[in-house]
């Protein structure tokens, strides 16, 4: 959450895309994890299965805003 903010708060469409995959890839990173714990027996599957399916959505979600922030005009709040 915190590189979201940190890109949102850089005012320009390109900051905020770049902010965006790194966040995307720590949800990468929090996947990992949560393998890592799975096979340590520090989570049940079930608790894998759902925390699991939390970052797929999340890394969705934040694709889809990318795309989104792709293919519009807006430039960002700093070249108004």
């Amino acid at each position: 959450m915190s590189n979201i903010a940190e890109g949102f708060e850089r005012g320009g469409n390109a900051e905020f895309r770049q902010f965006l995959a790194v966040a995307k890839g720590s949800v990468a990173e929090v996947e990992a994890q949560l393998y890592v714990a799975r096979d340590q027996e520090n989570i049940t599957q079930a608790q894998f299965e759902t925390m699991q399916a939390l970052a797929h959505s999340t890394k969705r979600q934040i694709a889809g805003f990318i795309n989104y922030l792709s293919k519009t005009t807006l430039r960002g709040q700093k070249f108004k």
